[in-house]
């Protein structure tokens, strides 16, 4: 399997787990760098390797009165701060080529939201910036659809690539998380990342927002190590009840302090191959 590398680490089998975390959006300067520096004293006994998530814009909001952040220019600015500060990799969405291109420039990785999976312009421009690009797979995509996105980036000439599972869409306002996607989507080539926060989404379920069920992002995100993933995303909030954008899914630092542990357990035994098929 290829590794990634974001600054001085490696995402992928043998290297030390990733955690893709911070805010689902910028709500100012001070809450970002605030976020940062609290993620940086949570992981720092650990030898889990962050990656700092926040989103400049929210462009997929259920209603059009939804806060949806400080827009490109500022958004980078701010998490430029991070980058420079904390020495974090940073990681945030684009929606279309051009900012592919712009915030390719900036962040050391940059995601394609699972909505936009299939956008075959906007994969081409990520995959032709300087950054590498983590893919998320759409709600309405099998694992196995996922290798031509794969091969849209390799097009590219980029081979630094993270593909991650968030849940397929289960009916109406529900998702349901399939472990065996992780396996099949690292068949291609490349590492993959469990999405444990918006797992538990339950899409536009509060009619004008999405609700969700954050209980259980530490079973899901449990299982997903034990089924072999190389880095988790979770959102993470100071006071979850209060975030701008996805509040029924963030988690907050002391129910993330309580997991590290044993979800580095997990890790550490996952990588040390017991069996072979």
């Amino acid at each position: 399997m290829h590794k990634v590398p974001i600054q001085d680490f490696l995402i992928g089998p043998g290297e030390p787990l990733v955690l893709i975390s911070g805010p689902c959006i910028i709500e100012s300067e001070e809450h970002t760098l605030r976020c940062a520096e609290s993620l940086v004293k949570l992981l720092r006994p650990t030898s889990i390797r962050l990656i700092f998530k926040a989103s400049y814009d929210k462009a997929n909001r259920s209603s059009i009165h939804s806060f949806r952040g400080p827009g490109i220019d500022e958004g980078l600015k701010i998490l430029q701060k991070v980058q420079k500060e904390f020495g974090l990799a940073i990681i945030t969405d684009v929606h279309s080529p051009e900012e592919a291109t712009i915030a390719g420039a900036v962040c050391d990785m940059i995601q394609i939201p699972a909505f936009l999976s299939r956008q075959t312009d906007l994969i081409l421009a990520a995959g032709a910036s300087n950054a590498a690009i983590n893919v998320k797979k759409g709600q309405f995509l099998s694992p196995w659809e996922m290798k031509n996105v794969v091969d849209k980036l390799l097009s590219t000439g980029n081979n630094k690539i993270l593909l991650t599972d968030r849940g397929t869409s289960f009916g109406y306002n529900n998702l349901v998380s399939d472990f065996r996607a992780i396996p099949i989507m690292q068949s291609f080539g490349f590492p993959v990342c469990f999405d444990a926060s918006h797992s538990v989404q339950l899409p536009g379920g509060l009619d004008v927002m999405s609700g969700g069920q954050r209980e259980f992002i530490p079973t899901l995100a449990k299982a997903a190590i034990a089924s072999g993933c190389n880095a988790l995303f979770i959102e993470t909030h100071p006071d979850p009840q209060s975030a701008k954008s996805d509040a029924a899914t963030v988690l907050s630092y002391q129910t993330l302090h309580s997991m590290l542990p044993v979800l580095e357990k997990i890790y550490l035994a996952v990588q040390t191959p017991c069996f072979t098929t």
